[in-house]
């Protein structure tokens, strides 16, 4: 029993960790209809540069993210404003070419500036654990649940309780509405874009610590991120906790009673079985294209 629920606590830890990373990524489509493929190179980027912060300064990894979000916050709006909006309107196939062409150059950069080698962040409670009974919490899982926590907290107060927030998720429901109430378009996707660029300055610096990387890791990421976003519901935020927290729950009980190289395949395979009863996922809406 001991051992299970062990297993539960740390599924949960690491699916909150993954739902920070995934806001992002449905955020940006739920606005823009936009699949951001270059999320997972962002990630890698925000790692790579967390980890040589840490490496030069002795700056807490997960702290450090109140300078990685604010720098990819203006990475992304340049983005959106200069590389993305270009694109806008057009097919979505489309946006995964460009997306994708903004990954690999962040992928060949990160080639030259800092070599194809694995790198991870240690502090010094890499190795530490709280104890709650005969439960052990990993600290780092715990700093990156609390910091993915507190974030997706403030997405949702800003989504809610704020103009900006009421302006995104109008432009989300109805661009042609919002436009007509005084909303401007490519403001509002802009914000939505350098938005989902920041919960990856969390999610990455979390990740220099939680994970090895380098610069190639970022294929497998999207590829999470994409099965939770699928998995819940193209461009639903709840939906991609909940995908978020399958993801942890499969990894962390198929590494129990099994092998850990398993539970990817477990999560597709709920994927699936998901997508064969709904295949809008979880919590997405159905679209005339589903019925016809």
């Amino acid at each position: 029993m001991t051992q299970f629920v062990q297993a539960l606590v740390l599924g949960v830890l690491i699916g909150g960790i993954y739902a920070l990373m995934a806001s992002g990524l449905t955020l940006i489509f739920g606005v823009l209809r936009i699949v951001n493929i270059a999320q997972g190179a962002f990630l890698i980027l925000v790692a790579t540069f967390t980890w040589w912060l840490w490496r030069a300064t002795g700056i807490d990894p997960i702290l450090s993210a109140f300078i990685t979000a604010p720098l990819m916050f203006g990475l992304g709006w340049l983005l959106y404003r200069f590389v993305v909006r270009r694109i806008s309107g057009q097919a979505a196939s489309m946006s995964v070419l460009l997306t994708f062409g903004i990954a690999l150059v962040i992928e060949g950069f990160l080639n030259v500036v800092a070599g194809n080698k694995f790198r991870s962040a240690t502090p010094a409670y890499f190795e530490q654990s709280f104890r709650v009974g005969d439960i052990l919490l990993p600290k780092a899982q715990v700093y990156g649940f609390l910091a993915a926590v507190v974030v997706l907290g403030g997405l949702y107060l800003l989504l809610t309780r704020t103009w900006a927030g009421r302006a995104i998720r109008a432009t989300s429901q109805n661009p042609s509405a919002a436009a007509l109430v005084g909303i401007t378009a490519t403001a509002t996707a802009a914000l939505a874009f350098a938005l989902g660029s920041a919960s990856a300055g969390v999610g990455g610096s979390i990740l220099s610590v939680l994970y090895p990387f380098f610069p190639a890791s970022h294929y497998d990421w999207i590829s999470r991120l994409l099965g939770i976003v699928v998995l819940g519901g193209m461009g639903s935020l709840p939906g991609a906790l909940v995908g978020a927290l399958v993801l942890g729950l499969a990894e962390t009980l198929t590494a129990t009673y099994g092998s850990l190289q398993w539970s990817t395949l477990v999560f597709y395979l709920v994927i699936m079985a998901v997508l064969l009863v709904r295949p809008q996922g979880l919590f997405g809406a159905r679209l005339r294209e589903d019925v016809a």
